[in-house]
């Protein structure tokens, strides 16, 4: 299936595994292509995945993996030099907060870039860094990430497949359907015609602060993750040694919770741009590229804009090709577009700020329907 293929990187050693639950054959008689998919796509899309694969767009350039996590680490360190040669006065306090917080947010892209599997051509080498860079240099579980990450690609804005929308109902209400819905059946968890107001106040600055911490925590518990738990704790042991010698416990807890709000603000804006603004409601069970392509939409490229986003400005590409190395995508880009022409598919592309306050909009206008439903207008 797509799914599988776009997933996995070594598929014969994954068939090894899979062998063993085979049940048997499709019977001949049986159709292919469910009457929900569109086979004309599906076999278009099979054959410009083959085209992809033949242009070599799936290796990885370990030089620019190599020097975007240089930069990393050199900000990281700059963080903590700033406020040791220059005193933990109130410039010096904000400089090193601005370093830490955008060498938190690059190293965030980074591990995305791992947990595809989409650094190294060796699983194993992904899986290793992806645990130095999640769990030591962020201080979160890598197979946390992988768990929940790898649900939102295979069902994204699906409606209780999707990990990243479950803040519908309770905290936010999402899609048009689902608001209807939601107004209908006179649920409120939330005064969601405010939505797009408590959102600046809510889910942007205290995402990674709170509901993050504690999730990533339970889960590797749970779940007995004790590698990734051994590997947070050296994040925190670093952290409040290197930090706490500088700083008094008031200061240090501070600089702690400020760059993490800043972290989150920061990551919240980019990764809800490309999905929230799109079609959201319960799993249709259409064809895998038709399943992407109207949960996401993309952000006009630039140097900045490929820095800034971690490149899931290419969303679209990405989503389609999740193991494909994201310096890749913008060559990928005019061949899925014109995919999506021949099959009369939008291919959404806005510039950055628009992406931004689509997300505003999406969510004043979902809490609008939810409140005309929920007044039987």
């Amino acid at each position: 299936q797509d799914a599988f293929v776009a997933f996995h990187v070594d598929k014969l050693l994954v068939s090894k595994y899979l062998k063993s639950l085979q049940i048997g054959e499709l019977a001949p008689e049986e159709p292919s292509v469910e009457p929900a998919k569109n086979k004309m796509l599906v076999e278009d899309f099979r054959e410009l995945r083959a085209t992809v694969e033949k242009m070599g767009l799936l290796k990885p350039n370990r030089l620019f993996f190599f020097l975007h996590l240089t930069h990393i680490l050199l900000l990281d360190a700059a963080a903590w030099l700033i406020l040791f040669y220059f005193g933990t006065s109130l410039i010096p306090f904000i400089v090193s907060l601005a370093a830490l917080t955008i060498s938190q947010v690059q190293a965030s892209w980074l591990q995305h870039d791992l947990g595809h599997l989409s650094v190294f051509r060796k699983t194993k080498w992904n899986h290793l860094l992806h645990k130095f860079v999640m769990c030591h240099l962020i201080g979160a579980s890598a197979k946390w990430w992988t768990l929940l990450h790898s649900q939102h690609h295979a069902k994204p804005n699906c409606f209780q497949k999707d990990p990243d929308i479950d803040m519908h109902p309770f905290l936010f209400t999402l899609g048009k359907k689902c608001s209807v819905e939601l107004g209908i059946k006179k649920k409120k968890y939330m005064p969601y015609n405010h939505q797009h107001k408590y959102f600046f106040i809510t889910l942007p600055p205290l995402l990674f602060p709170t509901y993050f911490h504690c999730h990533t925590f339970y889960i590797a518990y749970t779940k007995r993750y004790w590698a990734d738990l051994a590997w947070m704790l050296t994040f925190y042991i670093r952290f409040f040694f290197t930090y706490g010698s500088l700083l008094g416990i008031k200061s240090l807890l501070a600089y702690y919770f400020i760059f993490r709000m800043l972290e989150s603000s920061w990551f919240v804006w980019v990764s809800q741009m490309n999905h929230i603004p799109m079609d959201i409601y319960y799993d249709k069970n259409l064809d895998w590229v038709s399943t992407q392509l109207q949960a996401t939409c993309n952000v006009e490229q630039s140097l900045f804009n490929d820095w800034f986003t971690g490149h899931l400005n290419f969303q679209i590409e990405h989503h389609l090709f999740p193991t494909m190395p994201r310096h890749n995508y913008w060559k990928v880009a005019p061949l899925v577009k014109s995919l999506c022409a021949k099959h009369g598919i939008e291919y959404q592309c806005k510039p950055l700020l628009t992406a931004f306050a689509d997300i505003v909009h999406s969510l004043k206008n979902s809490g609008q329907l939810w409140l005309d439903a929920y007044l039987h207008k």
